[in-house]
């Protein structure tokens, strides 16, 4: 219990049934003594899963007041001008602080709560509260937050939910304004769906009333301290040392490269990691809604754009930055996702002296990438024919890349396509390399192999024009690697 309870002397008093103003009919009575008015029945007790709920949530309940009594406590007595140096030793300082306070309430807490009720106080004021318990996970590769009272995550590809909590839907709020606000952004009810980042790089999504029904909601895309390599594709089983050293050699010979998949399927993840194998000489300009990519070359520009001010001005969008980018002398263009009619502006982009560009697209499938480029370009209002738009695709587009999260949650490169031209109307595409799927395991995970198609790449000699020289066999058909880990 974290409080004293009060007692009182005073006799306790029978509840009144229903209809006490009528009198109650007579008893029977034996020997002439007269019976006592019945009485009401006394409550049922409290027993089994029912009884301990309910302590357990009066428990929590005081646990979380005591928590933000602490709280307030520690922001009026904090002296921010006293408080100097890193932050291991500003958290050190203000958790004596804390401990301080915790023992000046009468409160009766063991060492493990009292250790427990600190290192909260710390994260709610130094990180993220609830969810710094979850971010210290680096298994975990998405936190969902649907409402206050319900967190999820996706560990190894699965979905499970934990027991985090919010105290309430003031306190994700608050949590979401600390976020947005970090990188200059704001989420209130004039903007009530924001994109930000986490320090690490992390992806954030918001949104809160009206348009959450139930609660503020929040999506955090991880990417950790320790991201993935190609080493970890091909350890996973994601793609083969032989796909890994053709998109290499796309790469360094300035082909354009289009990474297609649905959410959650890797795409950004992917995207960083062929941007590895950009010479440290080339000059790499990123535009992105929320910065995520970690390029690692030295000569990186990032752009990132801005939503509108609170009188709905100054919104900078993908697309200005997009345009502004061809200014700045680019060797590579970087774009995170193109999703609208920044796409037209993209194709353009690769088709004037931008070679070697990369981004990314939401698509189901390599064929219909197409569909959704003539949609998203129409999107910018121009009236253009859709074999135009084709031509443009067929012209910009060298090689497309589909990653897909497969049945339980294995993560792959499912094809890699070159893009030939046009036949007619028709875009013409041939898969180089394509993963194969065989049935799915006792584990409920998706296996199958890896396998060269046994069709030569039109752009060999372009590859070795640039010194990126391929050995032929390894298009040969043959199985490349089978996937049939438990």
């Amino acid at each position: 219990m974290f409080g004293r309870r009060s007692t009182s002397n005073a006799p306790a008093t029978t509840p009144v049934p229903a209809g006490a103003g009528a009198k109650p009919a007579p008893r029977p009575t034996t020997g002439g003594a007269a019976a006592a008015p019945p009485r009401p029945p006394a409550p049922a007790p409290r027993t089994g899963s029912a009884a301990r709920g309910q302590v357990s949530k009066d428990k929590v309940d005081q646990f979380n007041l005591l928590k933000m009594r602490l709280h307030r406590k520690l922001i009026d007595q904090l002296d921010l001008t006293r408080m100097v140096g890193e932050e291991e030793t500003l958290r050190e300082q203000v958790k004596e602080l804390v401990s301080q306070l915790a023992d000046q309430e009468n409160t009766l807490l063991n060492f493990n709560e009292k250790q427990r009720l600190i290192s909260e106080v710390l994260d709610e004021t130094f990180g993220l509260g609830p969810l710094e318990v979850i971010l210290q996970d680096p298994s975990i590769s998405d936190i969902l937050v649907n409402g206050p009272k319900q967190v999820y995550v996706e560990r190894r590809g699965k979905l499970e939910i934990t027991e985090v909590q919010f105290r309430d839907n003031s306190h994700l709020m608050h949590v979401i304004d600390k976020i947005v606000s970090a990188v200059g952004r704001r989420c209130d009810e004039t903007c009530p769906l924001v994109d930000a980042r986490l320090q690490d790089g992390s992806r954030v999504n918001a949104v809160i009333p009206p348009l959450a029904i139930d609660g503020a909601c929040m999506s955090i895309r991880r990417f950790g301290a320790d991201p993935i390599t190609w080493d970890d594709y091909i350890n996973f089983k994601s793609c083969t040392p032989e796909i890994r050293d053709f998109l290499s050699a796309c790469v360094k010979a300035h082909l354009n490269i289009l990474v297609v998949g649905g959410t959650g399927s890797g795409k950004t993840t992917l995207l960083n990691n062929l941007s590895t194998f950009i010479p440290d000489t080339d000059r790499i300009v990123t535009i992105e809604d929320a910065a995520e990519l970690q390029l690692r070359q030295p000569h990186v520009v990032r752009l990132e754009t801005r939503p509108a001010n609170i009188e709905g001005k100054g919104r900078i969008t993908i697309r200005d930055l997009l345009i502004n980018s061809l200014r700045m002398r680019p060797d590579r263009i970087v774009v995170g996702e193109c999703r609208g009619p920044e796409t037209l502006d993209m194709l353009q982009a690769m088709n004037t002296g931008h070679d070697g560009s990369l981004t990314t697209l939401h698509a189901n499938s390599t064929r219909d990438t197409v569909a959704r480029v003539e949609t998203m370009v129409m999107m910018a209002g121009f009236d253009l024919p859709v074999r135009a738009i084709r031509q443009q695709f067929a012209s910009a587009i060298n090689v497309i890349i589909n990653a897909q999260r497969l049945t339980g949650g294995p993560r792959k490169i499912i094809s890699v396509t070159e893009v030939t031209g046009m036949e007619g109307d028709i875009v013409t595409m041939q898969d180089i390399f394509a993963f194969e799927q065989l049935g799915v395991n006792g584990q409920g995970k998706a296996f199958g192999q890896f396998v060269a198609t046994g069709i030569r790449p039109s752009f060999l000699e372009r590859l070795k024009s640039s010194g990126c020289e391929v050995d032929p066999g390894l298009f040969q058909r043959k199985v490349l690697v089978t996937d049939d880990s438990e």
